[in-house]
């Protein structure tokens, strides 16, 4: 898809903070690598001709060959039914490599189907007619089986792989019960982006989606669908979550290829690189590579050849995992019954501007720690509830754009203006917010992730990720009182219906949910949303959605 780029990045590192992670849990915890390419037919947008897009895919499979390494190739209908293509996949691609489904529908794919084309063009980007969500789940699995068949008579199996940048929940169930497909990936975090929003779901990395709406990860292994769901394109880990803030919508900073400023720009990939190479990650860490041939291969050559020889490089000094997507959703269904908690961190800011950050995921919420200078906030933390069905798991959706949500107790770019950032901050007894220094992240066993970090008057803050919780602790008191206030823009609309007795309750389109503070008390204040505070110097916060209990 075309995405717009808004923001410019220059690196320079800092030495201001650091990890404690041994060689034996960097062993364990492998970094993966997928270099997925995505194929398509055709391009109504531009002057891009049909033979443009071949010629891109045919530079992309030399380039590979030149370095020998594995990756997959992802095919929308109306490029699996080309000869062209089905001769290039099956005998030029190196040995290993994958060859899947990319899940648009096309015209040629509805009419094969016998369903009535309603796009404007033989492929249309709008998300009523070209994704699985704008049809029937009767007509999702027609769109299904017709892929399947002609995919096996093309290729003499069944696809392993089957990508998007959304995928139902219903079609992705079917896929795997009918068809036992092994791996899925769908698009990074984004605000109305190309008129798709995905946001709060399990950031980067990999999850089990809810049988009720597959971008929500499930909690249970009778509520998940069993086949891994990774997230593309590699957002920025700092910059990628503000991108756009008070614009209403998100330009892009990403691995992708094609932007000069990030995925095409060897500073930023290098950086890029570092953080999810070297940083403490718990189970394991994710980077997708590639770009679909709609960008041609003019847009995308610059940056596929800072990348390509960077991993193939980290490859051979054995540092990352290069592997098929297919390869890579065995290893997570060998290795993990339920999704496993996992982290990206960023202790180094490519713009030189003090900040870091770190993302914690598990089956239950995710949360995102952000430093910004000598300031500190929850930026977010959402909750996940396999209960809560999509508004497409049933039927059809008609609007040409997708909104796909999880459950907000702190949302820092929804709530938020460029002058009032929305945030879950530390405080005094006067309500002020301290300064703080640089944080030192660890890895601890049981897949815990702790974060530690001091105050400019001496005090010292732990906070710890759980599965299931997460515990902030001050270590060391200097006799100062603080607490966790939540504050917001103006205006935001909050989704919070009653706040006290240790809890917050809330509702998103009439599905209850809350949190719930199990040391500590939860309370209202004229200052703030609402506020945390702990007893005996700590805070548990109950991130299993008390709703699920009742």
């Amino acid at each position: 898809m075309f995405r717009k780029l808004l923001y410019f990045f220059t690196a320079v590192s800092t030495v201001a903070c650091g990890s404690r992670t041994s060689e034996a849990q960097r062993a364990e915890a492998p970094r993966i690598v997928n270099i997925v390419n995505f194929i398509r037919q055709l391009e109504p947008r531009g002057n891009i001709t049909d033979d443009m897009l071949y010629e891109t895919v045919v530079e992309q499979v030399k380039q590979l060959k030149q370095h020998q390494l594995p990756a997959t190739f992802l095919l929308q209908y109306d490029a699996l039914i080309n000869p062209k293509y089905q001769e290039l996949l099956k005998n030029e691609l190196v040995e290993g490599s994958e060859t899947g489904a990319w899940w648009e529908i096309t015209q040629p794919h509805a009419e094969a189907a016998g369903l009535k084309w309603r796009g404007r063009y033989p492929w249309d980007w709008h998300a009523d007619v070209g994704f699985a969500t704008g049809y029937t789940p009767e007509e999702r699995e027609k769109l299904t089986d017709t892929y399947m068949e002609k995919f096996k008579s093309v290729f003499g199996k069944y696809p392993a792989s089957v990508g998007s940048w959304f995928i139902d929940a219903h079609t992705l169930a079917y896929m795997y019960d009918k068809y036992r497909i092994t791996a899925s990936c769908n698009c990074k975090d984004q605000i109305g982006t190309d008129g798709y929003t995905l946001w709060g779901g399990y950031w980067n990395q990999a999850y089990y989606p809810s049988r009720k709406n597959a971008y929500m990860p499930a909690q249970t292994a009778e509520g998940q669908i069993p086949v891994p769901v990774f997230r593309m394109l590699g957002s920025d880990p700092i910059y990628q979550y503000e991108n756009g803030l008070g614009s209403g919508g998100q330009g892009v900073v990403s691995l992708e290829p094609v932007y000069a400023d990030g995925g095409g720009n060897r500073r930023w990939v290098e950086w890029f690189f570092k953080s999810m190479f070297e940083e403490p990650c718990l189970a394991f860490n994710y980077v997708q590579v590639g770009q679909e041939n709609s960008f041609t291969w003019a847009a995308m050559q610059q940056g596929l050849n800072i990348q390509i020889p960077l991993l193939d490089s980290l490859s051979r000094q054995g540092k990352i995992r290069i592997e098929t997507l297919e390869t890579s959703g065995r290893w997570f269904g060998e290795n993990y019954a339920l999704t496993p908690p996992t982290a990206v961190t960023a202790l180094t800011d490519i713009q030189n501007r003090g900040n870091k950050t770190v993302w914690y995921n598990s089956r239950f919420y995710r949360a995102n720690l952000m430093w910004e200078g000598q300031s500190f906030r929850f930026r977010d933390v959402h909750l996940f509830d396999e209960r809560l069905e999509s508004d497409y798991l049933t039927k059809a959706g008609t609007s040409t754009q997708c909104n796909f949500t999880t459950l907000p107790v702190v949302d820092g770019f929804l709530w938020s203006t460029p002058e009032e950032k929305a945030g879950l901050r530390f405080t005094d007894r006067d309500g002020k917010n301290p300064s703080v220094n640089a944080p030192v992240v660890s890895e601890l066993p049981g897949n815990v992730l702790q974060v530690e970090f001091s105050t400019a008057s001496g005090q010292v803050f732990d906070i710890v990720f759980h599965e299931d919780r997460f515990e902030v602790t001050c270590t060391k008191k200097t006799g100062d009182a603080w607490a966790l206030d939540l504050t917001t823009a103006a205006g935001a609309q909050l989704p919070f219906q009653s706040i006290g007795n240790n809890q917050v309750t809330a509702s998103l389109n009439g599905f209850q949910y809350a949190i719930a503070c199990s040391t500590g008390s939860v309370e209202k204040s004229d200052r703030c949303v609402f506020r945390l505070k702990p007893s005996g110097n700590k805070i548990v916060v109950d991130c299993v959605n008390l709703r699920r209990r009742q």
